[in-house]
């Protein structure tokens, strides 16, 4: 059974020319032989009856001549009679038989076989019809042997010749009929390419109707091709436009981004410094209610400009981690310090969960990512609360933000990380100062991302929102605690350093930034030096008796020069600033290439507006 599967999957292996040839030499083969068969059983027969009767012919011969010795018993004549019926052609024996059956006669051919042969028998009568006895002559089928020998031969001749002639006409018939279908397979490959194909229309009926159908298909497809690349390519086209011209709308909202920010970094840089400076011998409380008025507004407006700042650091790719080992409770407690009077303004609980873990993370990226998730659930709750925790998840904890604020529709909870997305649940615009700037989301988004690790959220509309991201936990360091949280960046010392005597060159081309920087450092004890250009600096280091301890320049200055090559002017003076000097860089830029400029100068740098408690500590 399995060699009968083998042969048929053999069989069904075969190419079509193969088949087809099988097909017409098979029925050929099995007709011919069925032919052959049947000429040669009546050939043979035919022989063996010619042969039956030629040795009936002799047995009456034999009898004729043996009737008169018969009826004399005259064995001499009978054995005679018997020899000379013996000689006759193909017979092997002769027998003369009495009626009493006793054999009286018996005469064989020389040279007879063994092997039987036909016999025939005929009575001896006498004249007056009685019988006297028989005679049997045997004839031999050496005829008949030599005749089926001599056939066989012949058929096999004739078989072989038939086989021949049919293979050749059957391979002929099959190349006729294969042949356009292979054409057309090849023309099939040859459109899968993508190449045009067509085939000529030849053979049969059947066949020339096949190709041509072949061809109107192929020349359909063909032109659906090149009409879908066609659109292809205009829809590619379209978008490459498209694209070139959100491109150039991206750098021209960067452009105006960068060029209004930093416009309006400069003025308000000033007026964080002057706006600090009012308070100072201020007794009248009416008076200390508008300055406290003046620098909410300044702080908000500070807000803001850091939002945009953020992302333009982000995208500059200046921000880098810096991967430390700390207490997360001691960023949860900057965290209360910053929001709790905040909420209690607006009649909201703050519940910050103590916790022990430590973690390995940036500090900064990982409170400005804190900070801005919860001043985001204060700006988006009215009654209730937020709660900030932690717990441990694998190898990794896991901080929560909660509120009850108005939550998320599931429509908005994807797009709120996108710049600038803001969500209303009552479709209104509320006040800018209550809304933001819709960037807060979107450089926790980012700042996640250098963490590697992702935010995710979750909210139910009027229900609240939680907002949670998982950093790596590692080993607190035993009895190194206070040392650790001293050291975190951002962490603002109990007693600030004394600046009373310090030397400071402040250096800005805007006047009105140069004399509040004068105000703000005069008031903390410092000695100040201000210039606004390179050669006013130089003209100092002229005529110092010894370098200042800090030099605060702005990055961007009038006539071309910038900060970091005033610095490396007065490096170069020979009077001029060495190692001892501190060298810091207040900028309001945000042009990406800048900010890298920036961050590989190596040289200590904060950005516009700059609060004096920010610029005391980085002094």
């Amino acid at each position: 059974m399995n060699w009968s599967f083998r042969a048929l999957r053999k069989l069904l292996n075969l190419s079509l020319a193969q088949q087809l040839v099988l097909l017409a030499l098979l029925p050929a083969c099995v007709a011919t032989l069925g032919a052959i068969g049947v000429l040669t059983r009546q050939h043979l027969t035919s022989v063996t009856e010619l042969m039956r009767a030629n040795g009936q012919t002799v047995a009456l011969q034999v009898a004729n001549l043996a009737q008169t010795p018969m009826a004399h018993m005259d064995r001499r004549a009978l054995a005679r009679t018997a020899q000379s019926g013996s000689q006759q052609p193909h017979v092997q024996q002769v027998q003369i038989w009495s009626e009493d059956g006793e054999i009286v006669a018996h005469s064989e051919a020389a040279g007879r076989t063994g092997a039987p042969g036909l016999q025939a028998v005929a009575p001896i009568v006498n004249d007056d019809g009685s019988r006297l006895g028989k005679v049997m002559v045997e004839i031999s089928l050496d005829a008949v042997q030599a005749a089926r020998k001599s056939v066989g031969i012949n058929v096999a001749l004739v078989l072989a010749a038939s086989l021949i002639g049919v293979s050749l006409a059957g391979w002929w018939a099959a190349r006729r009929i294969s042949a356009p279908i292979r054409a057309l397979g090849e023309a099939v490959d040859r459109l899968g390419a993508g190449e045009d194909a067509s085939v000529t229309v030849e053979g049969t009926k059947e066949v020339r109707r096949l190709q041509r159908g072949f061809n109107e298909a192929a020349s359909a497809l063909v032109q659906s091709q090149r009409l879908l690349q066609t659109r292809i390519g205009d829809a590619t086209a379209e978008l490459a436009r498209k694209n070139e011209q959100l491109e150039i709308a991206s750098q021209a909202k960067t452009r105006l981004l960068a060029a209004a920010s930093h416009d309006l970094r400069q003025p308000l840089h000033a007026l964080t410094l002057f706006s600090d400076g009012l308070a100072n011998g201020e007794t009248d409380p009416a008076r200390l209610q508008r300055i406290g008025h003046i620098k909410e507004c300044v702080d908000s407006l500070d807000r803001l400009f850091s939002e945009l700042l953020n992302l333009s650091q982000l995208d500059a790719g200046v921000l880098q981690p810096q991967w430390l080992d700390f207490p997360l409770d001691r960023l949860f407690e900057e965290i209360s310090r910053n929001f709790r009077a905040v909420a209690e303004q607006q009649n909201l609980r703050l519940v910050v969960r103590k916790t022990d873990v430590w973690v390995r993370c940036d500090y900064v990226m990982l409170s400005r990512i804190l900070n801005n998730l919860v001043s985001n659930s204060l700006r988006h709750t009215t009654e209730g609360g937020i709660l900030v925790g932690a717990r441990r998840r694998g190898k990794g904890v896991r901080i929560d933000v909660w509120d009850t604020g108005i939550g998320i529709a599931p429509q908005h909870q994807e797009r709120v990380f996108e710049e600038f997305y803001q969500v209303d649940p009552n479709g209104k615009s509320g006040p800018r100062g209550t809304r933001g700037m819709g960037l807060g989301l979107a450089t926790v988004q980012r700042l996640a991302a250098l963490l590697n690790t992702r935010v995710e959220l979750s909210s139910r509309p009027r229900r609240g929102t939680n907002v949670r991201i998982v950093v790596r936990a590692t080993l607190p360091v035993i009895g190194t605690a206070t040392a650790a949280g001293s050291n975190l960046p951002g962490v603002v010392p109990e007693n600030e350093a004394d600046l009373q005597g310090v030397r400071v060159l402040v250096i800005d081309d805007e006047r009105t930034i140069l004399e509040g920087l004068q105000v703000v450092l005069s008031n903390w004890g410092a000695v100040v030096m201000a210039a606004q250009t390179r050669a006013e600096a130089l003209a100092l280091a002229d005529a110092w008796d010894s370098p200042p301890d800090v030099v605060v320049s702005d990055l961007l200055l009038q006539g071309g020069d910038n900060g970091l090559d005033v610095i490396a002017a007065l490096e170069r003076h020979p009077r001029g600033i060495g190692a001892a000097t501190a060298r810091l860089l207040v900028t309001g830029e945000t042009k990406p290439d800048r900010l890298r400029e920036v961050a590989s100068a190596g040289v200590a740098v904060l950005y516009k507006p700059v609060s004096p408690r920010t610029l005391r500590q980085a002094i």
